[in-house]
């Protein structure tokens, strides 16, 4: 007859590998849950619109394009040195804003040259990567042949976009303009 006075730790060990593989999933889950999404604003409208209306958007958005365009008025913009001289994305200089109180003015024309009156336009002005600070204006007022978006007020530094919609008629175009507000 065999003593087996050896004891055997291998099923303490699947045990112990068990319950840390349950505890890091839980610690997993927790954190994912707890930090914030961010919601993209694409189109100005969250993403799970703009997503299962895609193809509709972009139809509206050709169409906008063949007949007007939107333009960005009277403001100064930064000239950035560019760090990537090799790409061959553009860039685009960002608008500069200034702290406190600033005017936005659009204009919007028919590809001959004649100013849109009666457009429904909307202003957006966010921050890449986070809605908090955004400030939406829905109904833009039309004065003298300008869209004027009037009294914004920035106080952060750093990098915004501008964002504008435009719909006439059945069309609907968009403008998105990088700005920047120096520290």
């Amino acid at each position: 007859m065999a003593n087996n006075k050896e004891k055997t730790y291998w099923p303490h060990m699947i045990l112990g590998f068990f319950i840390l593989g349950i505890s890091l999933g839980y610690w997993t889950i927790k954190s994912a849950s707890s930090m914030p999404v961010q919601e993209s604003n694409d189109f100005m409208m969250k993403y799970q619109s703009a997503d299962l209306n895609i193809n509709e958007i972009m139809e509206k958005k050709v169409l906008f394009d063949k007949q007007y365009t939107i333009e960005l008025a009277g403001k100064e913009t930064m000239v950035l040195e560019d760090e990537n001289r090799h790409s061959k994305l553009k860039s685009v200089d960002p608008v500069k804003l200034s702290v406190g109180t600033n005017d936005f003015t659009y204009l919007i024309t028919q590809k001959n040259g004649t100013v849109v009156a009666d457009a429904n336009v909307s202003f957006l002005l966010t921050r890449p990567h986070t809605r908090a600070d955004d400030l939406m204006v829905e109904a833009v007022s039309y004065e003298d042949g300008e869209y004027i978006i009037r009294d914004i007020n920035i106080t952060k530094p750093g990098r915004y976009t501008l964002q504008l919609r435009a719909k006439v008629g059945d069309a609907i175009g968009y403008s998105e303009i990088p700005a920047y507000l120096k520290p």
